[in-house]
């Protein structure tokens, strides 16, 4: 989870006692089993969590301590669910061969302990084995191959019935469709009749950071969290946007196998099978006796840094499968394991102000700017707050000290305001009434709230945020063409518009100083030689709404030319959609014939085509 806390004083442990001394256990039991179904709501389902982590599990466990003391106000308060609920509209359902559960949990050295404690004393002899593995932060998956071919993939749902989201996931890029029945070395693999597969799906921090880096090219707000991402992409209706993200999928477990002898005796060896079916798994498994489990987990949280993929722990399982077997689980989670959760690194500073940057749609993204402060080994100065909603719900104030994490690692945001810091002329935040850049009236974008638009196309920011899209190395890849380069041309007025860079003069561009020779006529160049880039990278840089790299390139296969595009008119586009919809997806698919049936847009693309831009295909 991310953002910010919610609490009189916005931090976990402190709010939690305040708010347990001022109420009865009843009371309390009530209101927090409704606002940990809330919360299970906003991030198994919504993938937009309101809290971190640390904050989520402290209710959860301030809950069980009060369950355990007051048994009596247990009976009387609506009971909570032990396990998330995952699914969403729009899902077919699909119940799972054997439930698919959760992790207990622990966040000190002496829990974690105890747990290996309670597993050596029940198997003395022979001294039980164990195994670490990271614990991803992804979303929970089950995929079921039957004689090894791939035939359904079902998400955790309520641990027993989840949706059904196996077209979703055959897109995935490193998720065989079939297992290999032969090693590379030319052994044969066993294949059971049926297995349950179970897993993560995943977004690694490096396609994170490259999504990321478009929204900040296109001058649209970053996702939030790799987790979050995952989630929300794995439940689109559009396996080309799902390709595009760059999902990835690994193993660590298995429900029901056919037949059950299939499997192997420890859970180390199970990894090796993985392996040896051309499944991605698990990397970085150590086995190792009790003595040595909490220096392993202490190893790996040591090193998360540089893994692939987001990990929020280490969890620890019994590595023979038979003595898994005989300590069984409960109705939520087995006995066997444990997951241990890394402790966010944490900063405080003080939140200096809050400006918005305005997007190439228009939409206005506000960003927190901080005092300087280390955090997870680099100096963060601001922080992106996503949309207005969050300082409204977090009750940021300028002047405020706040707490700073890096949610998965990567991206730095405020999870608290310290209120007893506040001061008393503190006064809430006031959204601007106008644009920033052009001055117009802002309005409220799709979705409501605090998420602000300003509707002036002409916006020199909006121009501007435009024509660094199409001169982007994922677009047209412009050299020379860079934002304080667009900067100047907007601002002198040169360049309204896409065309506009196409009508640029030598003599204009001399204007602007001495000793500018040179680099004028390698920019005047550079732009004379994008009419001949290829027709994907011209429809991505058109900022076609929902249309990527990927999308771009399947619509410039399908046209053919750029002027074919230009004369596709809303009739025939329409004639096409169940074409263009097998190509991009229903989504991209009406985004792209809303985007065209604007005059203003098709007039964009036949001047371009006047201008002598010829793509080739």
């Amino acid at each position: 989870m991310h953002a910010g806390e919610t609490a009189v004083s916005r931090d976990p442990l402190a709010s939690a006692q305040q708010r347990a001394s001022s109420s009865g256990p009843t009371e309390r039991i009530r209101h927090l089993r409704e606002e940990i179904a809330r919360h299970d709501t906003l991030y198994f389902v919504k993938a937009a969590p309101e809290i971190s982590d640390a904050h989520y599990d402290e209710l959860k466990r301030e809950l069980s301590r009060l369950e355990q003391t007051h048994p009596e106000a247990v009976r009387s308060a609506a009971p909570l669910r032990e396990i998330g609920d995952d699914r969403s509209p729009g899902f077919t359902r699909y119940q799972h061969a054997e439930p698919m559960l959760s992790l207990a949990k622990s966040y000190t050295e002496a829990e974690l302990r105890a747990f290996v404690a309670r597993v050596r004393k029940r198997f003395e002899k022979p001294e039980p084995r164990f195994i670490i593995e990271p614990k991803f932060d992804g979303v929970a998956i089950s995929v079921t191959y039957e004689q090894g071919k791939l035939i359904r993939a079902v998400t955790r749902g309520d641990g027993r019935v989840g949706d059904d989201v196996t077209a979703n996931v055959l897109a995935i890029r490193n998720l065989p469709h079939r297992l290999r029945a032969i090693s590379a070395r030319g052994a044969i693999n066993p294949l059971p009749d049926l297995i349950e597969l179970r897993g993560e799906i995943l977004i690694s921090n490096a396609e994170f950071q490259r999504i990321n880096r478009e929204q900040e090219a296109t001058g649209e707000p970053p996702y939030a969290h790799p987790r979050n991402l995952a989630a929300g992409t794995l439940k689109q209706h559009d396996a080309h946007a799902i390709a595009a993200r760059g999902l990835e999928v690994v193993f660590h477990g298995w429900g029901a196998v056919v037949p059950a002898q299939a499997l192997p005796g420890t859970h180390s060896e199970f990894h090796e099978l993985v392996r040896a079916w051309g499944l991605p798994a698990v990397q970085g498994v150590k086995r190792m006796g009790y003595a040595d489990v909490w220096t392993a987990i202490k190893a790996v949280g040591e090193n998360r840094a540089g893994l692939e993929f987001p990990i929020d722990g280490a969890v620890v399982k019994l590595n023979t499968v038979a003595q898994q077997r005989e300590l069984g689980a409960s109705d939520s989670a087995p006995h066997w394991a444990m997951a241990y959760k890394f402790a966010p690194e944490r900063v405080e500073t003080t939140l200096r102000g809050i400006t918005f940057q305005v997007g190439r749609t228009g939409v206005l993204t506000p960003v927190a700017e901080f005092m300087p402060v280390r955090l997870a080994g680099s100096t963060i100065t601001r922080a992106s707050l996503y949309n207005g909603d969050e300082i409204m719900r977090q009750d940021l104030r300028i002047g405020d000290t706040v707490i700073l994490e890096k949610a998965g690692e990567i991206i730095p945001a405020i999870v608290g305001v310290d209120l007893t810091r506040r001061t008393a002329t503190s006064a809430p935040f006031v959204f601007p009434a106008a644009c920033p850049k052009c001055g117009a009236q802002i309005g409220t974008a799709e979705g409501g709230g605090y998420q602000l638009r300003c509707p002036n196309r002409e916006c020199a920011a909006q121009v501007q945020r435009r024509l660094e899209h199409f001169a982007s190395k994922g677009a047209m890849n412009i050299p020379g063409l860079g934002p304080a380069t667009i900067e100047t041309l907007v601002t002198k007025g040169w360049v309204k518009e896409i065309p506009d860079l196409y009508r640029l003069e030598r003599g204009q561009l001399m204007t602007l100083g001495r000793s500018v020779s040179p680099s004028t006529d390698r920019l005047l160049a550079s732009i004379e030689a994008s009419k001949r880039a290829d027709l994907w990278r011209v429809i991505h840089g058109l900022g076609i709404p929902r249309v990527g790299p990927s999308s771009a390139e399947a619509l410039a296969r399908h046209f053919g030319t750029l002027c074919a595009l230009a004369n596709a008119l809303p009739d025939s586009l329409e004639k096409e959609r169940s074409t263009l919809k097998a190509l991009i997806g229903e989504a991209s698919t009406d985004a792209m014939i809303a985007h065209l049936s604007a005059p203003k847009n098709r007039a964009m693309i036949e001047q371009l085509v006047s201008l002598g831009v010829d793509p080739a295909h």
